[in-house]
């Protein structure tokens, strides 16, 4: 039984070997990523069941992308099929001071073409105790904004638990105003997950970079306050470098009114790519494995620290893995 269902675009990442700049040498490296299919992949090598349910176009890529998702563990039996192309998107990985760079190509796409009816909701979400969204899928134009407003509703409507990573990408919304896109599917949510430059620019609620652990709290009370989310979580990255970054978080509880701060991680990274849908994956198998707060915090954070070591988008550590490094340093 799928216990957490995705909603979103996939995408074929082209990236060239190792710390090459692009088009450096003839060669790119394939890799299929994007948002919501990196959580699916990171529940299901947690070993919490997952979906994901996108539109890719009936060719040859198409299928390759779904024959990796299935090879990854996620079920892929809701993917609607049509549209002219996949969505691309080309990453520079970057070094020491040389920032990574990100140029997307998915104007047209097959899931830019999605709309509100393409999905059969009920039958996507049947036995299922989440749904996964993010803020990239309203950004991507008006018919996938209707669809996961769609997809929220019909998740309410069927008991079934909304967490939404804002996951704010400005390319994708090119001066326009994310709020009247992003509140109503955040007013539908109970996890709410972001890192503070994305509750400022998508729902207006600073908390700014840095911001101690105080304003941090009080800006997530707000979150609560303002769209009634039961968990808001708030990912902290220090970026020191393309290669080495600090790595925390913090988890809001409305229930208890408890707000929990997570040990912080200096990782030597290979790829940051996928360490916030990481941490995304890993809060909701710990959510789905009856961890309290305080544990699903740390684990969530330990797994997405885990995630910036490894290549490519999705995140392939075990439970016992990320249970291994919170015993090692603790």
């Amino acid at each position: 039984m799928t216990q957490v269902v995705c909603f979103g675009e996939l995408m074929l990442r082209l990236s060239p070997p190792g710390a090459e700049r692009f088009f450096q040498s003839p060669t790119l490296r394939t890799w299929f990523g994007g948002s919501e299919a990196n959580v699916a992949v990171g529940l299901a090598h947690l070993g919490t069941p997952s979906g994901y349910v996108t539109r890719l176009p009936e060719n040859v890529v198409g299928d390759a992308a779904l024959a990796v998702l299935r090879a990854e563990g996620v079920d892929v039996t809701s993917v609607v099929r049509g549209g002219p192309r996949l969505g691309i998107y080309f990453v520079e990985s970057g070094a020491d001071i040389r920032p990574m760079r990100v140029v997307y190509d998915r104007a047209g796409s097959a899931f830019s073409q999605i709309d509100d009816g393409a999905v059969d909701w009920k039958a996507a979400l049947q036995g299922a105790a989440w749904l996964h969204l993010s803020g990239i899928t309203p950004a991507l134009g008006d018919g996938p904004a209707r669809a996961a407003l769609a997809a929220a509703t019909a998740a309410r409507a069927a008991g079934v638990k909304v967490s939404l990573d804002l996951n704010f990408r400005p390319a994708l919304w090119a001066g326009r105003d994310p709020r009247p896109f992003v509140e109503p599917l955040a007013r539908a949510t109970d996890l709410l997950v972001g890192n503070p430059g994305a509750f400022a620019a998508m729902l207006g609620i600073a908390t700014p970079e840095g911001a101690g652990d105080q304003l941090v709290r009080d800006a997530s009370a707000r979150v609560h306050e303002t769209l009634g989310c039961a968990h808001v979580a708030v990912t902290r990255r220090d970026v020191r470098s393309a290669s080495l970054h600090g790595w925390n978080a913090c988890l809001y509880d409305a229930g208890t009114k408890i707000f929990q701060v997570s040990r912080r991680y200096d990782v030597n990274v290979v790829d940051r790519v996928g360490g916030g849908d990481s941490f995304a994956a890993g809060l909701l198998h710990a959510f789905c494995t009856g961890m309290t707060p305080a544990a699903a915090l740390e684990f969530a954070t330990a797994a997405s620290a885990l995630k910036l070591t490894i290549p490519g988008d999705f995140n392939r550590v075990s439970a016992d893995e990320v249970n291994r490094l919170l015993h090692t340093i603790s």
